[in-house]
């Protein structure tokens, strides 16, 4: 037995190589053919040498019972392990495999229970990346409404009703999100919708802003392994041209996106560092590129292909710039599937300090000529 899946896996029920050589069936047949032949074959050595019928007898039954038991023992000795890996897995451990080193029934058996635990396996690693997710995404509104709730209660603020459309947007924003990140369940299955729709960037960026400054200064003093920033010593600075632009998206997917790459760039900033939020048109119409560029230490030109990976935290021994616990490594996966779903693309470009990430929006298709 052990705790390492084979690397290559035919499917259920298909024959090694395509062909069963060496099936039990055949197996049964030999070994009564072969105690046939046992038999005869010592009557007819009796018959000659005058041996007695019982010697005969009992060397017969004693060569078909240790062939027997030698064809006995190689059926049963993979059910034991069979059974066991079974037994580990209805308690909850998926990491044993059952070998896979015989032709012949039990060997398909072995392939369909191995298949089974990689597919129990996968599920329950999204089970629990799903809520991983869903606390990671939960936590901005959530910050955000207790501020502005902290505000009122502390005098800081007054219940007005600018106050109080504040809050409601918080948890507008909030019950959005639980829907939305519910949807990452259907990831794989490409049935999570979009809900486009052409709106203006700078205003909309310019909240996305505000929303991270309100929920940095939430956070701050609050000692919490989250994995969100709690620096208020870093300037966010906007940066949209044409002021007019507008794009077209999901305004929700695209705060997911906005937010997590401020989050990231914030927490690997140096203390009263600069991180700015770029945006341009793009090539088609009513198509967006987002930049956001930070002072911090950069990426390793190695790990640009795999910081988008869920729960990926990247080379970096430490975390860098006070207030930063390094994160979940969650933050840049949900905003690699957030633009997925438009069909943009988002990557590390070259930058001569800091880390810079381009996100780019299709917009609108292009019209046929």
């Amino acid at each position: 037995m052990t705790n390492e899946g084979p690397t290559s896996r035919r499917s259920p029920g298909e024959p090694w190589g395509g062909v069963r050589p060496f099936s039990i069936k055949t197996k049964l047949g030999a070994l009564v053919v072969i105690a046939v032949l046992i038999t005869t074959g010592l009557m007819m050595i009796a018959m000659r040498t005058a041996t007695e019928l019982r010697f005969i007898t009992v060397f017969s039954m004693i060569a078909t019972l240790l062939i027997t038991q030698f064809v006995a023992h190689s059926l049963t000795a993979p059910l034991d392990e069979m059974n066991t890996v079974a037994r580990s897995i209805s308690r909850g451990d998926y990491t044993r495999r059952v070998r896979e080193n015989r032709r012949d029934e039990l060997g398909d058996l072995a392939g369909t229970i191995n298949v089974m635990a990689d597919e129990l396996e996968a599920q329950e690693r999204q089970r629990k990346e799903l809520v991983a997710n869903v606390s990671h995404e939960l936590r901005t509104p959530i910050a955000g409404l207790r501020a502005v709730l902290e505000n009122v209660v502390d005098g800081v603020s007054a219940a007005d009703p600018e106050t109080m459309r504040t809050a409601l947007k918080q948890t507008e924003r909030l019950g959005r999100l639980v829907e939305t990140l519910l949807d990452l369940s259907r990831l794989d299955n490409g049935v999570v919708p979009l809900k486009t729709r052409r709106f203006e960037v700078w205003p909309y960026l310019s909240g996305v802003l505000k929303e991270a400054n309100m929920v940095a200064s939430a956070r701050a003093g609050i000692a919490s392994g989250s994995g969100s920033h709690t620096r208020t010593d870093v300037h966010l600075h906007l940066d949209v041209t044409p002021p007019e632009l507008t794009a077209l998206a999901d305004p929700e997917r695209i705060h997911q996106v906005v937010a997590n790459l401020i989050d990231n760039a914030v927490k690997h900033s140096p203390a009263h560092g600069r991180v700015t939020v770029k945006a341009r048109r793009g090539s088609r119409p009513e198509s967006l590129e987002l930049e956001v560029l930070d002072e911090g230490p950069g990426i390793p030109k190695a790990q640009w292909a795999h910081i988008f990976e869920r729960f990926n935290r990247g080379a970096v021994s430490s975390p860098h710039g006070p207030g930063s616990d390094g994160g979940t490594g969650l933050g840049l996966a949900i905003a690699r599937w957030a633009v997925d779903l438009h069909g943009g693309r988002i990557g590390v470009a070259e930058s001569d300090r800091g880390c810079r990430i381009i996100v780019t929006l299709p917009g609108l298709p292009s019209m046929p000529s």
